[in-house]
């Protein structure tokens, strides 16, 4: 049988298509993509009237509004929602087959929901899995996000751990971080995930470290610690976060990822980390929930680009969120860089524009976070170290489009209505239905 060989290129017309480096909806836009390399070739503003009837391989998605590949600058793949299993027995129980396999499912839901890039910050404990289903996303052998990975996180010894109480009677829980010390074990560190495959480096510049000084109840039957200081959500005296590296420390990590050219994520939750993380030049900070008010931090994130990534979504599960939507919002007045990432798995795959929605709620123009959602996201992957151009539409560009079956600036529910999904030019959602897979 005579198969008829691919087109050497095809066009897909619309009619409302938003870009990011315009932040602005543009009109009458067709985009020409090479099937081939999955790039953009041409982006063409129409002056003529298309006809009624697009042939294939041509794709009308003319009446929808069109965005480029959303990007969750915040996630883990091998996680799913803590208000199923807590983290501490996914971690610590479920096998590392049922981890990946349930990661495979991850990818599908993501990619269904329009996103086309993750941003994959950490195992929690499945070592270097990671690496491995990104690998096998970039193969073809599974449907999904392109992943930008970080294996391990790095972190201080003890300060990133599963804690459990039974280590005197010789269990042994799965490590969570890549624990390293001083300038050399941290620069060593760096190292270690580089040979490991990272994409990203991603270390803790606080944590929560003395959880058992006052544990809490962690099994049925377990007696509560009598008089423990106070504790809400995140935030107390019970388990603060603490810093985990000095100044030295993060900065020597983050000049040895920029010399393999990998960007650098750091975890930090009080202002204090805040400001050292963004002085040491780590090219995004996440989370950032506590406190900014009249210290450095934002200040020091403006001046030195670095990007926050606020995780939101993740945050009103555990909090009242109304605190950092509003802390967001002044970081945005204040010129801070947003990206848009939720710290998904936390919260359900597919579910990752619960982020987008939240950074509305807290004020900032729509056009500003659909710019966070995509361009912004390409840059805390580490922008032109990704090896690939994606998060807007231009010649060169990755061929990624999704299409909503409403216009987003009337009705912000439309981001869940995903209708179409391009990646890397092929089609793997159209009218609403999954294309290509199992």
């Amino acid at each position: 049988m005579v198969t008829k060989p691919s087109p050497i290129t095809f066009t897909v017309h619309t009619d409302l298509l938003f870009d990011p480096q315009k932040k602005s909806f543009l009109k009458d836009t067709s985009i020409t993509i090479s099937p081939e390399s999955g790039l953009i070739t041409k982006v063409l503003q129409r002056k003529d009237k298309l006809p009624t009837t697009i042939n294939p391989p041509d794709i009308d998605l003319r009446g929808k509004c069109v965005l480029p590949g959303l990007v969750d600058a915040h996630t883990h793949i091998l996680l799913h929602a803590y208000a199923e299993t807590p983290s501490l027995n996914q971690m610590r129980d479920e096998s590392l087959v049922e981890r990946i396999i349930r990661a495979t499912n991850h990818c599908r839901d993501a990619l269904l929901a329009g996103y086309t890039t993750y941003r994959d910050l950490g195992t929690e404990g499945a070592h270097d899995a990671d690496v491995h289903i990104r690998d096998a996303v970039n193969r073809g052998i599974i449907p999904g996000p392109r992943i930008y990975c970080v294996t391990e996180c790095l972190a201080s010894s003890g300060g990133y751990e599963t804690r459990h109480e039974n280590k005197i009677g010789g269990a042994v829980a799965p490590r969570i971080s890549d624990p390293c010390d001083g300038v050399v074990g941290c620069r060593a560190g760096v190292r270690r995930r580089l040979g490991a495959g990272a994409d990203v480096i991603k270390f803790y510049a606080d944590y929560r470290k003395r959880a058992l000084r006052f544990p809490e109840s962690a099994w049925p039957g377990c007696p509560g610690v009598m008089f423990p200081p106070y504790q809400s959500g995140l935030e107390g005296d019970r388990n603060p976060n603490l810093l985990l590296f000095d100044q030295e420390e993060m900065s020597a990590m983050v000049s040895e990822a920029k010399v393999a050219r990998a960007p650098v994520a750091a975890h930090a939750s009080s202002a204090e980390a805040v400001t050292m993380a963004a002085r040491a030049g780590v090219t995004t900070v996440e989370h950032g929930f506590e406190s900014m008010e009249g210290t450095e931090a934002m200040r020091t994130m403006q001046k030195n680009r670095v990007i926050w990534v606020p995780t939101l979504a993740v945050v009103e599960t555990v909090m009242d969120p109304a605190p950092v939507l509003k802390q967001v919002r002044e970081a945005y007045e204040y010129g801070v860089k947003l990206a848009c990432g939720g710290d998904t798995g936390a919260i359900p795959h597919g579910e990752n524009v619960r982020e987008v929605e939240l950074m509305l709620q807290a004020g900032i123009p729509l056009d500003e976070v659909l710019t966070a959602a995509t361009l912004h996201g390409w840059e805390a992957c580490g922008g032109e170290w990704c090896g690939r151009k994606f998060g807007w539409i231009e010649e060169g560009c990755a061929a990624d489009l999704v299409a909503l079956g409403g216009d987003v600036r009337e009705d912000v529910k439309a981001l869940r209505r995903v209708e179409f999904v391009m990646k890397d030019g092929r089609v793997w959602k159209q009218d609403g239905k999954a294309v290509g897979m199992v």
